[in-house]
């Protein structure tokens, strides 16, 4: 990513038009609009980790193989946050929005030729072009949560607009369990015993289980999209000197967000922590099946806890922890934690595994809105390029579970863990020490 490119314009980023100091009351309505993309993102991002099991028993495919689908959905991370920025600058924000639902709906109504032609390819390219969409909406709407009211609850404020992002990623689950999960894959010897119309039957209700409920969501958000279009969005503009930030009560000058040592620091802490939280849950499934014995379709129903468990941390992290710690110290620990949590399910089997395991959900729950103000803190006039460099970083998304998937065809499933460890290591020590702002 070149580093002169930004994702937003530096009149729409960093102070809204009131005073750092003015409570977010005047902004709810605001929020509330943004809330919703953040729930609607949340769970087409969800709905992944249940048809990653479906498609790797209907194509018969190995790990890697199946954790192709995250990496065409996070690679849009990668390729298209700067181009994304551009749009969003040259459009503004409703535009913006509308254009990043639109592609979204886009992406899900590939999915219907994907599933009659029972091709793979098409599938990846349709969970491309669905996250394509959904870049658009991630680049602009998390500097502007960020921005919409006072500086020192920005992490707290980001928080519970990724609560609701949360809500969406425990509902998906259950959702996809019933519509997606809801149709028993047959493998080829069964096929083979079948007649010629019981197979074309069969085919039939395997390509609706994924067609009816994408169909519906492409339906939802094009109906999004003209809520936003009618909704009032407050103007932010920038009200501190071009190009600095604030750094021991003095206006320091910021030429570049990769000169700031905490901004490229905190790009790695969520490269790891995308890729370890997507990596869990897109194997979360078949975890369950190697590790406790349930089927594709009772593991589902374990997903909602994973997610949930960061729906709940994030609530509480908005009203009461991020507001009574620092959020460093809160983000080192929770990164202890959950690297400890993830351990015990390597070594271990049954319950204690299942459970430990789903419990590191609770521990994600303010990475990634903590990570993302710290980086950005100070920034000035470059908070919107270091915006794009945090965006273009979820491309952990698409290349940690890959590795992972690898090992897990090299040494195993439950072994290919450790790799999730490391990346929560690491984000420990950046909320302890590296997220410090730092003169460059």
């Amino acid at each position: 990513m070149a580093s002169g490119t930004a994702p937003l314009s530096t009149a729409h980023v960093a102070r809204t038009d009131q005073s750092t100091k003015q409570s977010t009351k005047g902004h709810l309505p605001a929020l509330v609009t943004l809330t919703t993309l953040f729930f609607i993102w949340g769970f087409l991002t969800c709905l992944n980790d249940v048809i990653i099991p479906h498609l790797k028993a209907v194509f018969e495919l190995n790990y890697l193989e199946a954790m192709l689908v995250q990496f065409c959905f996070f690679s849009a991370y990668f390729l298209l946050s700067v181009p994304s920025g551009f749009i969003v600058r040259k459009s503004g924000y409703k535009r913006g929005m509308m254009i990043g639902l639109a592609g979204a709906a886009l992406g899900c109504l590939l999915f219907f030729p994907a599933a009659a032609a029972r091709s793979y390819g098409l599938f990846l390219l349709a969970f491309f072009v669905l996250a394509s969409g959904i870049v658009i909406l991630q680049v602009s709407a998390n500097p502007y949560v960020a921005v919409l009211g006072p500086s020192e609850t920005a992490s707290s404020r980001l928080t519970l607009t990724q609560a609701f992002n949360s809500l969406a990623t425990t509902i998906a689950p259950w959702f996809g369990s019933k519509f997606i999960l809801s149709t028993p894959v047959l493998g080829a010897a069964v096929l083979a015993t079948m007649s010629p119309a019981a197979v074309e039957a069969y085919r039939l209700s395997e390509a609706k289980a994924v067609q009816l409920p994408y169909i519906g969501l492409a339906g939802a958000l094009l109906v999004l999209s003209a809520v936003i279009y009618f909704a009032k969005l407050p103007a932010i503009h920038e009200d501190a000197p071009v190009g600095s930030r604030v750094a021991g009560g003095h206006a320091v000058a910021v030429r570049s967000a990769w000169s700031q040592p905490h901004l490229v620091l905190g790009a790695l802490a969520i490269f790891a922590y995308v890729g370890a939280e997507v990596a869990i849950g897109s194997l979360l499934i078949n975890y369950l099946k190697v590790i406790a014995n349930v089927s594709e379709q009772t593991g589902a129903t374990y997903l909602p806890y994973y997610w949930g468990g960061a729906m709940v941390g994030r609530f509480l992290g908005a009203a009461v922890t991020l507001r009574v710690f620092k959020p460093g110290r809160v983000l080192g620990v929770h990164g202890l934690v959950a690297g400890l949590l993830v351990l015990v399910t390597v070594a271990s089997h049954g319950q204690v595994a299942v459970w430990s395991i789903i419990a590191v959900g609770l521990f994600n729950s303010i990475m990634f809105p903590t990570i993302f103000t710290l980086a950005v803190d100070g920034l000035g006039a470059a908070t919107e390029q270091g915006s794009g460099i945090l965006c273009t970083a979820i491309v952990g998304g698409a290349l940690i579970p890959l590795i992972q998937g690898a090992l897990a065809d090299r040494v195993g499933l439950q072994p290919s863990f450790l790799l999730p460890v490391l990346c929560y290591l690491y984000i420990a020590w950046y909320g302890m020490k590296g997220a410090a702002i730092r003169r460059a």
